[in-house]
């Protein structure tokens, strides 16, 4: 991951409203190509705020974001967010449209044919297992929830991001469907060579899931580094009350499965 950072945040602070406290103060991050990033902190942390800057759905009160080097505040928006992927935890598929129809909505505004969105979404629904012909057809109400945030990563990955921001993209499943999904969607970055920012307030998922966690608190990035590093760290309270609820929660399973075995 050496060289240039793929996305980058300096000296950014963002407040929405004079008088209110920032959302963001003074957050300085790089984020580089291939990374998988988890982004953890308290409600209201901030960390809607920081994944909403990437795409310029929020622009900054202050400081700088670039996205491949450029400031995004110089970039079209549009165009911008036509670059990169978006999952978020509502899914946000449209009920009138069947999964093919729903999955190739950007490549339809970009002037994609027919023929190339039919053999896309094809590709991807393949690519997420959700069999085309079984699947292509569907409407969102006839499918589950776990189907449901396939296609939704199948229609982020539809024009070939490099980059996919993800809003708490599995908060709603059920535990057994949210582990296949999120062991699924990390062979997926690793197998395209993608770049992922994931908010999520499951410190566990971040812990299995991400390169590097982001820890915010109060609008600023309290620590950042490899999952290995963040539970190692006792300097910070913010931090180790965050990483210790994994290691207290394996410390109790073990307890639980040795007490069992007696």
């Amino acid at each position: 991951m050496a060289g240039a950072p793929l996305i980058a945040f300096e000296n950014v602070s963002k407040r929405y409203g004079a008088e209110s406290p920032p959302a963001l103060d003074d957050v300085s991050i790089e984020i580089a190509p291939g990374a998988f990033v988890a982004i953890v902190g308290q409600s209201g942390s901030g960390k809607s705020t920081l994944l909403g800057l990437i795409n310029r759905l929020i622009d900054p009160s202050a400081g700088v974001v670039r996205f491949e080097g450029e400031d995004v505040q110089r970039v079209d928006p549009i165009g911008l967010r036509r670059r990169i992927g978006y999952v978020f935890q509502d899914v946000g598929l449209f009920p009138h449209m069947t999964l093919a129809e729903n999955i190739a909505i950007t490549p339809r505004l970009i002037g994609w044919d027919m023929t190339r969105r039919k053999g896309r979404a094809d590709e991807l629904l393949d690519l997420v297992q959700l069999p085309p012909a079984d699947f292509r057809d569907r409407f969102p109400a006839e499918l589950s929830g776990g189907q449901r945030q396939r296609a939704g990563v199948a229609r982020a990955l539809a024009v070939q991001p490099h980059v996919i921001l993800m809003d708490e993209p599995f908060g709603a499943l059920d535990l057994r469907t949210r582990d296949a999904l999120s062991r699924d969607y990390r062979k997926l970055h690793d197998a395209l060579g993608l770049t992922t920012v994931m908010i999520t307030h499951d410190v566990i998922e971040a812990v299995l899931l991400a390169d590097r966690i982001a820890v915010i608190h109060e609008g600023k990035i309290a620590a950042y580094g490899t999952p290995h590093d963040l539970m190692r760290d006792q300097a910070n309270p913010d931090v180790r009350a965050l990483m210790d609820m994994p290691r207290r929660q394996a410390e109790r399973l073990t307890a639980l499965m040795r007490k069992g075995s007696a």
